[in-house]
């Protein structure tokens, strides 16, 4: 059994103390084979927000992968930010491209779809590049026998249903196509702060767009939370768990069918 933690959208600055102590907690008693943090660590990319999730990163067990969000960058200063979108996220939390681990259990990468300016009013909005996407499948068609193959970003890619906000990604349907026919399982992404799991109308029908709640006090229609996902050779499964003010508890799950290794 493979087992996934995906956090995200925790907004130092806004965050919920009591919810980001207790995830910390929940990762560290069930060490699962990977966390994931799937963007939006800071509020509004200020020095003293990415030291407080810094020293939360650091609290949380290894292996773990992680992207930014576009709460990443300085979110007030123009100039920095059309300029030098990542470089407090370099600082701070590492790579925000290129980033990816692989064991027997999983194959991940992360593809940063978060800019600090685009040619459209609403620069929070995501966007990506598809040569990346290709190399990501590469990549992942080098995994281990049965591992899972999983992307991580922070918009999804294609716009899940009855969600307040949109990701608004550039070239994201076809972002979407390469990945599934490329083979990837799941497309980990946050930025709508409402969990979904649903499968890409692409390729196989057996590759998954799955999306994070948020472990700050931003919320928008459903608790603070996050997705613990476990996968054996028949079904991945995908929990959202949802803070209840003292505790997280099961707050929806879906089962998805897995689709067959090659020769398995």
């Amino acid at each position: 059994m493979t087992t996934l933690v995906q956090l995200s959208d925790v907004h130092f600055g806004g965050e919920d103390v009591a919810a980001t102590d207790a995830a910390v907690a929940f990762v560290q008693e069930h060490r699962p084979d990977l966390v994931l943090i799937t963007g939006d660590l800071t509020l509004n990319g200020l020095p003293r927000e990415f030291q407080a999730a810094k020293a939360w990163l650091n609290r949380l067990p290894n292996p773990r992968l992680v992207t930014p969000g576009n709460h990443d960058t300085p979110y007030w200063n123009l100039l920095l930010r059309a300029l030098t979108p990542f470089a407090r996220y370099h600082r701070y939390i590492g790579a925000s491209e290129g980033q990816g681990m692989d064991n027997s259990a999983v194959s991940a990468r992360a593809i940063n779809t978060a800019r600090g300016a685009q040619p459209r009013p609403d620069w929070s909005k995501g966007a990506i590049d598809l040569d990346l996407c290709r190399t990501t499948v590469a990549d992942l068609n080098n995994a281990a026998h049965g591992a899972l193959k999983v992307v991580a970003c922070h918009h999804p890619l294609v716009e899940a249903l009855d969600t307040p906000v949109t990701g608004g990604v550039h070239r994201g349907e076809d972002a979407a196509c390469i990945l599934a026919k490329g083979g990837a399982d799941l497309i980990l992404t946050g930025h709508v702060h409402n969990p979904f799991a649903s499968a890409l109308n692409v390729g196989d029908g057996r590759t998954y767009a799955v999306g994070a709640g948020t472990l700050s006090v931003r919320l928008r229609g459903t608790p603070a939370g996050f997705n613990c996902i476990s996968a054996d050779a028949q079904t991945i499964t995908v929990t959202a768990m949802g803070w209840s003010g003292s505790h997280f508890e099961p707050y929806r799950t879906w089962a998805l069918p897995r689709r067959a290794a090659p020769g398995g």
